[in-house]
């Protein structure tokens, strides 16, 4: 998984409540290989039923060049689907900051290497003014110092589980942070097998 660490990047405004993951990959999506989720990303709101594309604010330039997206509250609400996360990353995405968020999609982002980034209601509308005042801004989001920069300088403060931070620092996946215990973990079931081995005897001698 690809460690998030510090990202400075023009910033796309969706001043949208309720983004509902069926939204973001729609449902006929779902069956796709990973690595074609870009496609599907937002779909109904970039297409046509011909394939054209919409006014919608990620078809503009210089938003469809975006990394970071600033969106309404309950953003990720919906299904459970991880190809919403999947969408989001393969268009390019690496980040989105919300007022609130559906559980669910935070845990498919923290399992994906993606950034969810809540902060206050006023604030993250008050960035989006600036987005969409200033096309082409770039917000700079420091997982570090847990910390967005928006376009006129000021640093606003978000929360961080310890846990999630250390995993998107390094980069690591759920496989990848038990692997870190494979020592305790072979301790352990040695153990376990020499205290409890009237359990192991007729697996032992085949």
């Amino acid at each position: 998984m690809e460690p998030f660490t510090r990202l400075t990047a023009i910033a796309a405004p969706l001043d949208e409540p309720n983004v509902d993951t069926n939204q973001l990959c729609p449902t006929r999506f779902n069956k796709l290989p990973q690595g074609q989720f870009a496609r599907a990303f937002f779909h109904e709101l970039r297409f046509d039923l011909d394939g054209r594309e919409k006014d919608f604010v990620l078809n503009r330039e210089p938003y469809r060049r975006a990394k970071i997206l600033v969106g309404g509250v309950n953003f990720g609400c919906g299904s459970s689907r991880e190809t919403a996360v999947y969408g989001l990353y393969e268009y390019g995405f690496r980040c989105v900051i919300a007022p609130s968020f559906g559980d669910i999609f935070v845990k498919n982002c923290f399992k994906n290497g993606f950034l969810p980034v809540t902060l206050p209601e006023q604030d993250v509308a008050a960035i989006r003014r600036q987005l969409t005042e200033q096309p082409g801004a770039n917000l700079t989001v420091d997982l570090e110092s847990q910390t967005v920069t928006d376009a006129t300088g000021h640093a606003h403060h978000f929360d961080m589980h310890p846990v999630r931070k250390r995993c998107l620092l390094k980069g690591l996946d759920d496989i990848s942070r038990t692997r870190e215990y494979a020592r305790q973990i072979e301790a352990f079931e040695t153990a376990y097998r020499s205290e409890h081995a009237w359990l192991f005897g007729a697996a032992d001698k085949t």
